[in-house]
């Protein structure tokens, strides 16, 4: 039952919890971190680790997207970002790394006032169709519309739809919105939606037909959501519901399974478990691989939001170095942090609750334990 606080005397509201509030339990029986299974499969595609590359400038390049998926993961271009508005974004990735740390957004907002170049979507997505891994390029709701066709012609793999926030309704007077549920009926190409955060609106965009939904607004790294427009969803509670409408509509649909990604506030690789525990089936990592020493962004870190024309709702944050890629996310490690060795952990916690596949993580026992820094 949700427990609810009185706010004041006029209104109340359900308490949530954040990654940081909540622990794994260990279980009575162990197993050798060696004999565990850490793969996921959505659709028709297989990989090694449950881990998706967020969509954004800082981390995702076309090369990263490349290694990442040797590695075994799937790395998801931004296609509204530097890499198809400028043939060359290395001289602009300089530039933002040359910015000042108290530098306003004015600055992002005029590099990203350059066009879309629809040859550019097609030459980039082809570069990684070419290197054999798994193809998936993003587009915002707002811009789907305009490039989908696009997209579909340069042979992706995964169609990831990713907003702020996404709802299976949107209503304007001001111009046709993007209809989810014919969209992606007509599509013939597994796509992923999201952000959402609330059982009602996860069950609204998995009756849409999507083959996944990301959970999440504004709490990543790089977000000021919360400060610009006092819209919070605390990551815990947010996967925990989007799971249970991915029970409901399993049920409604006839079988019909729907993964639940975690989208933001997995920064360390006691997020991933935890992520993992409160329900979902894999997470998307942005600030985690924006330290990798192959990242573009060099160890600063941001994202579309931060480069809004009107509203921007984020900052370029430097997260720093910490190592390569391949030591992220298959170690080994020399640091204590949970900034590298993502699959190793996952490992070492899958061993101590005693789960032998990632799917049965999410039975795992959890407590209520707010995080104490010191």
């Amino acid at each position: 039952m949700s427990q609810e606080i009185e706010i004041g005397r006029g209104k109340r509201g359900r308490r949530a919890y954040t990654l940081d509030d909540v622990a794994l339990v260990p279980a009575r029986r162990t197993r050798d971190p060696e004999d565990l299974n850490v793969s996921w499969q959505i659709d028709a595609y297989h990989v090694e680790m449950p881990i998706l590359g967020a969509p954004m400038d800082s981390a995702m390049s076309p090369q990263t997207v490349i290694e990442l998926g040797k590695l075994g993961g799937i790395g998801v271009l931004d296609l509204e970002g530097l890499w198809t508005r400028y043939y060359d974004p290395m001289p602009i990735y300089e530039e933002i790394r040359r910015l000042p740390d108290n530098a306003s957004n004015k600055q992002l907002q005029e590099i990203y006032a350059e066009p879309i170049k629809r040859e550019l979507i097609g030459q980039r997505l082809a570069e990684i169709r070419e290197a054999g891994v798994v193809v998936a390029g993003k587009l915002s709701p707002q811009r789907t519309q305009k490039y989908w066709r696009d997209v579909v012609d340069a042979g992706v793999d995964l169609f990831v739809i990713r907003g702020t926030t996404v709802s299976a309704e949107h209503v304007s007077t001001r111009a046709q919105p993007l209809n989810l549920k014919r969209f992606i009926y007509e599509l013939d190409v597994p796509v992923i939606v999201g952000g959402v955060a609330t059982y009602t609106a996860a069950l609204h965009l998995m009756r849409t037909g999507a083959a996944g939904v990301l959970v999440g607004f504004g709490g990543g790294a790089a977000h000021s959501t919360r400060q610009l427009l006092g819209i919070h969803a605390p990551m815990a509670t947010s996967i925990a519901d989007v799971a249970a409408a991915r029970r409901d509509y399993l049920d409604e649909s006839g079988g019909r399974y729907v993964h639940v990604i975690a989208d933001g506030g997995v920064g360390r690789s006691g997020d991933l478990a935890k992520a993992i525990g409160c329900g979902a089936d894999a997470v998307m990592l942005g600030a985690a691989l924006a330290r990798a020493t192959e990242a573009p962004g060099a160890g600063w870190h941001w994202g579309s939001e931060a480069h809004h024309p009107e509203v921007p709702r984020g900052h370029r944050v430097r997260v720093g170095t910490v190592g390569t890629l391949s030591e992220i996310l298959l170690g080994p490690s020399s640091r204590a942090d949970g900034t590298v060795n993502f699959m190793g952990s996952l490992r070492r916690t899958m061993a101590t609750t005693g789960y032998s596949e990632v799917k049965d993580l999410q039975r795992v026992e959890m407590v209520v334990s707010p995080y104490d820094p010191r």
